[in-house]
């Protein structure tokens, strides 16, 4: 035992203690909103396909899935950030997501018009949250790579690894999930504009890139009938209220739900949005349920979690001259800032809904273990960050500029 507690004490020396703690406060947050979102229409069966269960079934599941995220935290402080950068250990990660989203297609069960979900029996695994840490881990690795090397860097070797992205993305859009792509194609970007890559470059892999994105896009929105709600959705988001009573009757109830919040809200479990007005409270709409019952000082409370994580990010990218701390400072915080604001934005009214998650806050094992692993990874590169800034100058690690 005292060989164990020496051994953690030696493993947390220069962790960012706030950052857990901001973690552990979003995640007991969101077990409280689960619960208070999900007590009525769970006993009624309505979020169960007509089987009534518990009034605190959710809450539990989502207490499970938040306790399995602090031992993932937990046990990554006995390992060092610099295990992902091994080129083995990066294609175990990459082709083993890629075997997922494959998998997910062939006997994935499809959920909401997306097939995007591998029932696990106990737990259904959403593998297209996996695509969003294998493209971090990954993209943070190709960066470090070339910017370490001799070579004079071009596009053309930037190509061959984001054409290997390109494929995992495919994939997820062959599932219908253009929502977690584009989410995942954001993350990307926000690793390339940060890094120190020539402008040049830059500049020249975003252009590619969007000829296949644009030429999608174009053709999902005006060509595929299959996909002809998403066209509705931007009807929707410019006049909700004109389509209140068909494809807007959600946002125009979780916009009303929002207002009722007023500067306190209504009081924890008192919301009525959550009672039949929303179909999945729980999940995507979370923010209405926390915008009701707590109010703006709520709302505000949430958004500055949310902003101290990025802001933590943006710092220890600043610390570093390392191409791969850095980049994954800059994923992981991107992809926390671009979940949130999608999901917040979505449901106010700010951009069109896109049915994603909020991070820590919205029920879901395959997103809270996402999440988690991101944090995990994030505090294990924040920790590397901080032992290297108080290493004497003789024995700090050299890095190729």
């Amino acid at each position: 035992m005292k060989k164990f507690l020496k051994s953690t004490r030696i493993a947390m020396k220069g962790v960012d203690l706030s950052l857990i703690v901001t973690f552990i406060l979003l995640g007991l947050i969101g077990i409280v909103m689960v619960y208070s979102a999900s007590m009525v229409p769970a006993s009624k069966g309505s979020l169960t396909g007509g089987l009534p269960v518990s009034s605190d079934h959710f809450m539990k599941r989502q207490a499970i899935y938040f306790f399995i995220g602090l031992i993932i935290i937990f046990f990554a402080q006995f390992v060092r950030i610099d295990f992902f950068k091994s080129s083995n250990v990066q294609i175990v990660l990459l082709f083993g997501t890629f075997f997922l989203l494959a998998l997910t297609l062939l006997i994935g069960k499809e959920i909401n018009g997306s097939k995007n979900w591998l029932s696990l029996g106990f737990f259904s695994l959403q593998s297209s949250e996996f695509l969003k840490l294998a493209s971090i881990f990954y993209f943070s690795y190709i960066i470090d790579r070339r910017l370490n090397s001799r070579w004079d860097y071009k596009v053309k070797h930037l190509i061959p690894p984001l054409l290997l992205l390109g494929f995992g993305l495919v994939l997820v859009l062959l599932q219908g999930d253009l929502g977690g792509t584009m989410l995942t194609v954001a993350i990307i970007a926000c690793i390339l504009l940060y890094s120190d890559i020539k402008n040049k470059v830059k500049l020249q892999i975003l252009g590619i890139a969007m000829i296949p994105i644009v030429m999608y896009l174009i053709y999902t929105l005006l060509f595929d009938a299959k996909n002809i709600y998403r066209l509705n959705r931007i009807n929707v988001f410019l006049n909700p209220f004109k389509y209140e009573n068909s494809e807007g009757y959600q946002l125009t109830n979780a916009l009303i739900s929002i207002g009722n919040g007023k500067l306190f809200g209504k009081g924890l479990g008192n919301g009525i949005s959550k009672l039949g007005y929303l179909p999945e409270p729980h999940t995507d709409f979370i923010f209405t349920v926390l915008s009701e019952e707590l109010g703006l000082i709520g709302v505000f409370f949430v958004l500055a979690l949310y902003g101290f994580i990025v802001a933590k990010c943006l710092i220890y990218a600043n610390r570093t001259k390392n191409h791969f701390y850095k980049s994954i400072c800059i994923g992981i915080g991107s992809y926390i800032f671009i979940q949130a604001f999608v999901n917040i934005g979505g449901v106010s009214g700010v951009i069109p809904l896109t049915g994603v998650t909020l991070p820590l806050l919205s029920y879901g094992g395959s997103s809270m273990l996402s999440v988690s692993i991101a944090f995990a990874a994030l505090i294990m590169t924040t920790r590397k960050i901080n032992r290297d800034r108080n290493l004497p100058a003789k024995t700090k690690p050299y890095i190729i500029k």
